[in-house]
């Protein structure tokens, strides 16, 4: 399905959606949040899906806000920036939150909500060159809504640095951080992306989505007894499953698991 908004494609059990106002540096808008929502509400509930890749069509991965929608909300309320920002909030949710992996594919500069997006994916490729950038305070603005996501994936400290001083920072710096976890050439970026979309089709998709969600509820949790039983009671459960059984059946008698496309 192709929209002008957002261009999404489906090969096997993998999908790609990409941003796709190219004339505009794919900057998003209250239209392109509400699409990106809807379209990874309906990937999330896609049972056969196994890897989403989310990206975008011309130089510019995502440049942030719209200058046409900054304008307009210039002379929004406090009550409809609130709605505003609450749309973008449960937009980044749907993608953090999406049960499939989702690979970020950047090939282009990627600032202010473009770097909010890339932080609610569960790997990050990048083309080595391009260069990122919190420019909110800039604005006079703070990354709120974006925050809680890039603060995970940026880490405390480096986030003190680039949320308050609005600087850029480029790929390999964003791969020094942690944040980027691919650095390749922009001729291989496609082959380092594709190489990392096998390797998730190729795992277990239950497990795959259930050590997703492991990451998620265990980050900054301390190590309780709560904690430790849920784990136990976590691995107990995918090992009496099908899929578990299936997988470790496969890896005894030295054939392919019946997941394996």
């Amino acid at each position: 399905m192709t929209n002008p908004l957002i261009d999404v494609t489906r090969k096997g059990a993998v999908a790609r959606v990409f941003l796709n106002r190219p004339e505009v540096r794919n900057a998003f808008n209250s239209e392109v949040i509400a699409e990106l929502r809807q379209t990874f509400d309906g990937l999330s509930a896609d049972t056969d899906l196994r890897a989403i890749v989310l990206g975008g069509h011309g130089k510019v991965f995502c440049a942030g806000a719209d200058l046409n929608w900054m304008r307009a909300m210039a002379d929004y309320s406090w009550e409809q920036n609130r709605a505003d920002a609450q749309a973008l909030a449960d937009m980044l949710w749907a993608i953090y939150s999406c049960p499939h992996p989702v690979v970020g594919r950047i090939h282009g500069d990627c600032f202010a909500g473009g770097l909010g997006l890339a932080a609610c994916c569960d790997v990050l490729v990048a083309a080595d060159g391009p260069n990122f950038c919190l420019s909110e305070a800039r604005l006079g603005l703070l990354p709120a809504t974006i925050g809680p996501y890039v603060v995970r994936a940026l880490g405390e400290q480096a986030a003190r640095r680039y949320f308050i001083t609005a600087e850029r920072f480029s790929t390999a710096e964003a791969h020094r951080l942690g944040f980027v976890h691919v650095l390749a050439g922009a001729e291989t970026l496609d082959a380092e992306l594709e190489r990392i979309v096998d390797v998730l089709v190729a795992n277990g998709p239950q497990a795959v989505k259930a050590s997703k969600r492991l990451v998620q509820d265990l980050a900054g949790q301390p190590v309780s007894e709560a904690v430790r039983a849920d784990t136990a009671r976590r691995i107990a459960d995918i090992r009496a499953s099908d899929e578990g059984k299936e997988g470790v059946q496969a890896f005894l008698q030295k054939r392919d698991p019946a997941w394996k496309l």
